[in-house]
């Protein structure tokens, strides 16, 4: 089957909970959503959902209008057990920063000075007490300078690899920061020092685009090669089982395809 670039970071994005075992999932966007999904039915099956519920689900919830369908609930999942589980840190987090730094930092607060901001979002939120307890991966839509910043995001609303913001000088125990998924590329932490590194292009991108388009130096693996392409199983659960609507086609601008065409 052909293959569009939301359906390619989505199957990227499954990839984020591979050996994640019995964690608690919270999924942010479309593309987090179905990715989420799309690991638990295909080879994560202990990954526990809510999908925005306050039960536990058996199965992942379909994004886009339910019609007749009903979650299928297992659990209760109130408020108090959730906290518990963040401070446990039995959770993996898949959230859609605005700005990423080269340490891992995320910012979904202000742009530009806090104190008189260009724009005004969401606050910090439990960026925080997530991703210095949880496990993280990220997806940014559009990878370029503005996302990828030079220097420090502009506010820094959650944990990442920098030792100057460590109040004792020490890493937290559990930062868990994994993999950032975007419409260029697949990266993860696994440089020298936890550097940001690419460690997939996605088919027609080269790594200086990608390196161009970010605002600090990025690492590589060695044979950096081509994100693997959905096979025609996962293809069938993300459009028949996970997204029946196809919102995935409004993630990026004309649903461009998974292989970049030719110029």
């Amino acid at each position: 089957m052909t293959y569009s670039l939301a359906e390619l970071c989505i199957v990227a994005g499954a990839e984020c909970f591979r050996n994640d075992g019995e964690n608690m999932t919270t999924l942010i966007g479309v593309v987090p959503r179905i990715s989420g999904g799309l690991a638990k039915l295909s080879f994560a099956p202990g990954l526990m959902m809510t999908d925005g519920e306050a039960y536990l689900v058996s199965e992942p919830v379909p994004v886009g209008p339910r019609g007749d369908y009903k979650p299928k609930i297992e659990g209760i999942m109130t408020y108090e057990r959730v906290f518990d589980i963040v401070a446990r840190g039995q959770r993996h987090c898949f959230v859609g920063p605005v700005q990423i730094d080269r340490y891992g930092q995320m910012n979904i607060s202000v742009i530009g000075d806090y104190a008189k901001p260009k724009v005004a979002l969401l606050g910090a939120r439990g960026f925080p007490g997530n991703s210095i307890n949880n496990i993280n991966s990220m997806f940014v839509p559009n990878h370029n300078t503005k996302a990828f910043v030079a220097g420090e995001v502009d506010m820094v609303a959650s944990v990442g690899y920098n030792p100057a913001r460590y109040p004792d000088g020490k890493k937290p125990p559990y930062l868990d920061l994994r993999r950032i998924i975007t419409n260029l590329c697949v990266m993860d932490f696994g440089g020298k020092d936890n550097n940001v590194r690419v460690i997939s292009l996605h088919p027609g991108v080269t790594f200086g685009e990608v390196q161009e388009n970010t605002g600090f130096p990025l690492e590589r693996i060695k044979n950096l090669g081509d994100t693997p392409a959905p096979t025609d199983a996962q293809l069938t659960i993300i459009r028949d089982v996970m997204d029946p609507h196809d919102l995935r086609a409004s993630v990026f601008k004309d649903n461009p395809p998974g292989v970049r065409e030719a110029s």
